[in-house]
Parts: C-alpha cells; sequence; structure tokens
C-alpha cells in the first residue's frame, strides 16, 4: 500500500471539533486495503477529537488536522501555535477543569511525540494501529 496522507481541516473552535471528527472518518472510510476496523476506526477518530480539543483550548484556537495511513497504523498530527507541550496531571474528577485527554491519548497510541515546529508552535502526534 503506498501512503496516503491528506490535510484533513482547520479547526477554529471548539464547535469544529466536530468537523474534525467527521473529517477524520471519511478520510478512514476511503481506506481499501487494509480497510479500517470500526473499533480502530472509532479509536482514531477519539484521538482525533482530543488532540484537536487539546489545540483549541491549550494551543492558540486555531489548528490543523493532518492524518497519513501506513500500511500497518495511522499517524494523527495535530499543529498548533503553542511552544508548550501537552503534560500529563492528575484528572479533575469533580471540577471540571479536565486533565483526561492527554493520558488517554497515550494509552490509546502505540506512540506518542511533540515535536516543535521551525515556524513556531508544535506539531502533536500519536501513531495508532490500524
Amino acid at each position: 500500500m503506498n501512503t496516503m496522507a491528506e490535510s484533513v481541516t482547520t479547526v477554529l473552535s471548539t464547535a469544529a471539533v466536530a468537523d474534525a471528527r467527521d473529517a477524520a472518518r471519511v478520510f478512514l472510510d476511503r481506506l481499501r486495503r487494509p480497510a479500517m476496523a470500526t473499533e480502530a476506526a472509532d479509536t482514531v477518530v477519539l484521538v482525533v477529537s482530543e488532540l484537536a480539543t487539546n489545540a483549541v483550548r491549550h494551543g492558540g484556537g486555531t489548528c490543523t488536522l493532518e492524518l497519513t495511513a501506513h500500511a500497518e497504523s495511522i499517524e494523527v498530527a495535530v499543529h498548533d501555535s503553542s511552544p508548550h507541550a501537552p503534560r500529563m496531571r492528575t484528572p479533575d474528577l469533580y471540577g471540571g477543569t479536565g486533565g483526561f485527554g492527554w493520558p488517554m491519548v497515550n494509552r490509546l497510541a502505540r506512540a506518542t511525540a511533540v515535536t516543535r515546529r521551525a515556524s513556531g508552535g508544535k506539531t502533536v502526534s500519536a501513531l495508532l494501529d490500524r
């Protein structure tokens, strides 16, 4: 299989995170060989949602989502303008301030990475099994 890459969407608000999820589903539906199992596709969409939400909340409000299909994996990459890497913190069970997303992404992904961009900001990526 040839690698398939696509810059999917620019997310401008938390409401547009749903558009990022929809774009990820369309991208995954277009994959043929090998096709994505439903559970694996749902995991990719969940990671897209978490990374896009975190970028909007903590990364400057605007981000770009890029999906790349490899023979055995899907790479989810979110670019934003903040130089600050995501951090693990104790989830807030009662105050509603979050803390669940980044640990969950790290549990679901085969690997995660945070890379500073020469143009400013960073890319947060997750590699997930197909």
